[in-house]
């Protein structure tokens, strides 16, 4: 492929702006006005507290029935994400960078109204835009980062069900192909299902809305998340019987450690004596849970996220390192993120953490590390 080939298929057309803006104005609509449980978010650090309408599931699922019927009406093609990945994916990416600029400028001037912002603007462009400067910023009532996570996974899922589409097109159906699906499609809808915890992680509450996260959530999800599907589309794997059984108990058991471990911390900030494993928590200082998955390593969710992603990859067998880059990212990531947990927890906690440190030695991995 030559160079003018792949800028050509590189570049925004008419038809992936359409695509992208139709997709956004769904979520923007339907998701405002579908019915759906109504949680609230954490106690910000300025005393507010977030609303969020959890219908993430009803969303999606409405969504991929309009497409479908869509399909059998042939107003729509069930391929028309994987023939236009490329340009689907600068189209992304330049709309991440426009609003992180309008972010940044609406940021600018809200310091001028707001003494909370004031702290948070450096003065670094740079630093404030990739950053970002408010906690929470909204348009039209919806709340920007809540929404953009989850127009990430549903594009991932999109992204994932089109190339499903062309594999059944091009007649490359492969038991590796379906398997990664299988894990991707139960990941996704299990996301959606438990949607209201996504409102107590860090992203939520503490991470200002820069570029990092418009560009991880809209680009970096669905685009680099579904490498191995991009990959098995293009490469046939055939898996042995143990590989599969293998593959499936790396799943379930990074799911269990994964969900068990989210699903404890989220149930303990909204009720602190709400037994864990049959027992009741074991609480530090008050305000630290040392018991279940959290009394084994400190960031026990990570490694059943680091599971989980490992076995998005291995139905694509070991022939190649590329199925592999979101895994290895993911590791790399997550131990930077997990430093920088560790760092912001001794600076709230102080003692409190670092009696927990001794409880809890272990960081994401037992006996490792």
């Amino acid at each position: 492929m030559d160079l003018n080939t792949i800028l050509h298929a590189f570049t925004p057309s008419l038809i992936s702006v359409a695509m992208l803006l139709a997709f956004f104005t769904y979520l923007a609509i339907f998701g405002s006005i579908l019915p759906g449980r109504i949680i609230p978010g954490a106690t910000l650090s300025d005393g507010t507290r977030l609303h969020y309408r959890c219908n993430g599931l009803l969303l999606l699922v409405l969504l991929v029935i309009l497409l479908g019927i869509g399909v059998r009406m042939d107003l729509v093609s069930a391929t028309a994400i994987a023939d236009r990945g490329l340009e689907l994916l600068s189209t992304t990416l330049i709309f991440s960078v426009i609003v992180t600029l309008l972010l940044y400028v609406a940021s600018y001037r809200s310091c001028d109204r707001s003494s909370s912002l004031k702290p948070h603007l450096t003065g670094n462009l740079i630093h404030d835009w990739w950053f970002g400067i408010q906690l929470n910023p909204q348009f039209m009532g919806i709340d920007l980062k809540f929404y953009f996570v989850r127009a990430g996974m549903m594009g991932w899922l999109l992204i994932n069900l089109s190339v499903f589409a062309k594999c059944i097109q091009e007649s490359n159906l492969s038991q590796s192909i379906i398997l990664y699906q299988l894990f991707c499609l139960l990941y996704i809808l299990d996301y959606f299902f438990y949607e209201e915890y996504m409102t107590s992680t860090w992203d939520i509450i503490a991470e200002r809305l820069g570029f990092m996260l418009v560009f991880g959530d809209l680009v970096w999800i669905p685009f680099t998340f579904s490498i191995q599907g991009w990959w098995l589309l293009r490469n046939k794997v055939e898996l042995t019987t143990a590989a599969v059984i293998a593959n499936c108990l790396v799943f379930l058991i990074g799911y269990l450690v994964f969900r068990g471990a989210n699903k404890q911390k989220h149930v303990f900030k909204k009720n602190p004596k709400a037994l864990i494993w049959g027992r009741p928590p074991k609480v530090i200082g008050g305000k630290l849970l040392a018991s279940g998955y959290w009394g084994i390593a400190r960031h026990s969710n990570y490694l059943g996220d680091l599971l989980l992603a490992l076995s998005f990859s291995l139905p694509c067998g070991i022939s190649s390192p590329v199925p592999y880059f979101y895994p290895m990212y993911l590791f790399i990531l997550l131990i930077w993120r997990e430093r920088r947990d560790e760092a912001r927890c001794a600076q709230k906690y102080k003692d409190v953490w670092a009696e927990y440190r001794k409880l809890v030695p272990w960081r994401i991995l037992p006996y490792v590390y």
